[in-house]
């Protein structure tokens, strides 16, 4: 993966930088300007900004072939990306209050509360029963931005938890990672899910394409695993996924055999219907539960990362359907990025 075309002058400052090699003087301030002065409404639809912070981030992951490694660690920019990270925060707090705070023993009920399937359109719906096969292939393009590296984010918190809870995210991450074999790696089966779609299964391939909101949803997890203070946020967040990924992931697989895909292209989802089911269970009660317990100062986190994770993925779902309704595209036209940033800030500021 290279990197991408800049959004604007927060990604513009980030790549000439990158494209340099490190080390350097320290950076100067002036160029951290715009990522101060964005408004934190905007902030979590920003293409500007969270595409900045999702390189920043991706440095850590699989990289840039055109980005020399020593970046990862460079003091310079861990302080920008600490900048961008700060405004992500204030606008995550913004759109997000924090839930009710509860004792270590009513976090399960809470998370089960708060997961509980709720009124309004579902965009897993809309792919069962009604959309195209464009609109299909757009929806999996989106996801490949995190499927692509499925787990990877959570696997961060593993080192940060001890006992009953650390073995927990183990066993789910084991799971995700295919008990050792390739093959069944949720990642490599959602790139056979991409092939069998006609889509381009490498890595970040759709960089480019996909808007500032779906950029957020990675940013999230990145944000809650790679921070030892959020460890309790990133384990409330991982239980959200669990606890709202079977019966969405049954109805994409209805609606991708609906429009003609076979067993292998929806094994994809056929896997999470049932992984999840079991999944949800360790993660709410040994897991979050558990973490609770061990240590009750991360009882609010646990719940407030998951409640990040619901609104975040309510606000990319919004943004997808108000596309589809609109009978246009929710990825950006190639070459074109920053054509949906007007869309972005009302998904932003509707938080």
């Amino acid at each position: 993966m290279r990197l991408p075309r800049p959004r604007g002058p927060v990604t513009a400052a980030l790549f000439a930088r990158l494209a340099t090699t490190p080390p350097l003087d320290p950076w100067p301030c002036d160029e951290l300007a715009p990522a101060r002065s964005a408004p934190v409404p905007r902030a979590l639809g920003d293409g500007d900004l969270q595409l900045a912070l999702f390189t920043c981030y991706e440095l850590h992951y699989q990289g840039f072939d055109d980005v020399d490694p020593r970046w990862e660690w460079e003091p310079s920019l861990l302080a920008f990306r600490a900048t961008l990270e700060r405004g992500f925060e204030r606008a995550l707090a913004r759109a997000v209050p924090r839930p009710p705070a509860v004792p270590p023993g009513g976090v399960r009920e809470a998370l089960t509360e708060m997961t509980a399937p709720g009124g309004g359109p579902s965009l897993a719906a809309f792919l069962r029963r009604h959309a195209g096969l464009a609109q299909f292939r757009e929806f999996v393009a989106h996801r490949s931005v995190y499927h692509l590296k499925e787990a990877d984010p959570h696997t961060w918190a593993i080192p940060r938890l001890r006992g009953g809870p650390k073995a927990a995210l183990v066993e789910i991450q084991s799971d995700e990672y295919g008990g050792g074999r390739t093959e069944r790696m949720h990642a490599e089966l959602f790139r056979v899910t991409m092939r069998g779609l006609g889509l381009d299964d490498s890595y970040g391939a759709y960089l480019d394409r996909v808007p500032g909101i779906t950029l957020a949803v990675s940013n999230v997890m990145s944000l809650f695993g790679l921070h030892r203070r959020l460890r309790g946020a990133a384990a409330g967040h991982l239980a959200a996924l669990e606890m709202t990924s079977s019966l969405p992931n049954r109805q994409y697989a209805e609606g991708l055999r609906r429009l003609g895909g076979d067993a292998a292209t929806a094994r994809f989802f056929d896997e999470h219907v049932q992984a999840d089911a079991v999944h949800e269970q360790i993660a709410a009660h040994d897991l979050c539960a558990g973490l609770a317990t061990q240590d009750p100062s991360l009882a609010g986190d646990i719940l407030y990362g998951a409640a990040c994770a619901l609104e975040v993925e309510r606000l990319w779902a919004e943004h997808v359907l108000a596309c589809w309704r609109r009978g246009t595209s929710s990825l950006e036209p190639p070459g074109e990025p920053g054509a949906h940033a007007a869309e972005e800030s009302a998904v932003a500021s509707s938080a």
